[in-house]
């Protein structure tokens, strides 16, 4: 992989030098393309090892929707989310930038299941950081330590499943500590990835149910009209006109359910499936734009 080398605070990434304990110096391998990029913007994606098939469909679909805009993808090159917000940034076509809780020299990189990733990000025109020496071994200190680098450079930090302790909560609390927005993605009552998302959201974090969200929260203008938008609820009278390409059978079939209208406890009753498996299908409808939920109502859109 390209050889590592030191950058000065100068080159940082531009929110980095500002927060109250920056590092003295980075280690980067790959190419300092921040510096050609004066409007991108850093989102930092961390969330659970433990992910469900949920937290995992979420993070996919909402960075997906990223692609197109300057848009830098930080994370931690850890197991879990962290590694699916890479694999999808680069999916996307877009950069991205892993901070491990080690020195950056081919024997240390941790974790070493993810050599081949970070092998990757560096050949999709993305980076490493770290600020540790080169040879530095990952210890249990070194990762929360990290962690404010990714938050601190980060214009907004994007949380999908954190559990009750969790190096997922050190991050979203540092990321508030430096004044930036966390974002968080809301989840099932009877998850226990859901812990942290809903303790976020009771202390006003900004809850993400699409990827407009997040262009709103990061202060970018769309460049085009959505499904939802271009057509308005009082010109879709046809439904099998909207395509469902992209959905799974299980979500076709609620769709159909819903029609254009129907209450929740409605659809509890009349759907063959778990309470849980329900409100999974019904978060991933409506962060797709095909449905939302009024007073306890579920909407076509």
């Amino acid at each position: 992989m390209n050889s590592p080398y030191p950058i000065k605070i100068d080159n940082f990434p531009p929110l980095l030098p500002k927060i109250n304990d920056p590092p003295k110096k980075l280690w980067v391998r790959g190419r300092v393309f921040w510096n050609n990029m004066p409007d991108l913007k850093f989102l930092c994606v961390v969330g659970s090892r433990k992910y469900s098939d949920y937290g995992k469909q979420v993070c996919e679909k909402l960075i997906e929707g990223l692609s197109g805009y300057h848009i830098c993808i930080v994370s931690g090159l850890a197991y879990g989310i962290d590694s699916i917000a890479h694999r999808a940034a680069m999916n996307a076509g877009m950069k991205t930038i892993a901070i491990p809780g080690s020195g950056l020299d081919d024997n240390v990189l941790y974790p070493r299941q993810h050599f081949t990733l970070a092998q990757d990000i560096l050949n999709s025109g993305g980076a490493l950081l770290s600020e540790f020496d080169l040879d530095f071994v990952a210890t249990p200190w070194s990762f929360p330590q990290r962690n404010r680098i990714m938050s601190g450079m980060s214009h907004a930090t994007l949380i999908i499943e954190a559990e009750e302790k969790s190096g997922t909560l050190i991050t979203a609390q540092m990321a508030m500590d430096y004044n930036r927005d966390v974002l968080v993605t809301p989840g099932s009552i009877f998850s226990d990835g859901s812990y942290g998302p809903h303790l976020l959201l009771r202390d006003g974090a900004t809850p993400i149910t699409s990827s407009s969200d997040i262009l709103e929260a990061l202060g970018l203008k769309k460049r085009g009209e959505d499904l939802v938008q271009t057509h308005p609820q009082n010109t879709r009278l046809n439904f099998d006109e909207i395509p469902v390409n992209n959905c799974s059978d299980e979500e076709k079939i609620i769709l159909k359910m819903i029609s254009r209208s129907i209450s929740r406890d409605e659809l509890f009753c009349n759907a063959n499936i778990s309470v849980q498996k329900l409100n999974t299908i019904l978060m991933m409808l409506e962060i797709n734009g095909y449905i939302k939920e009024c007073n306890n109502n579920i909407i076509r859109l």
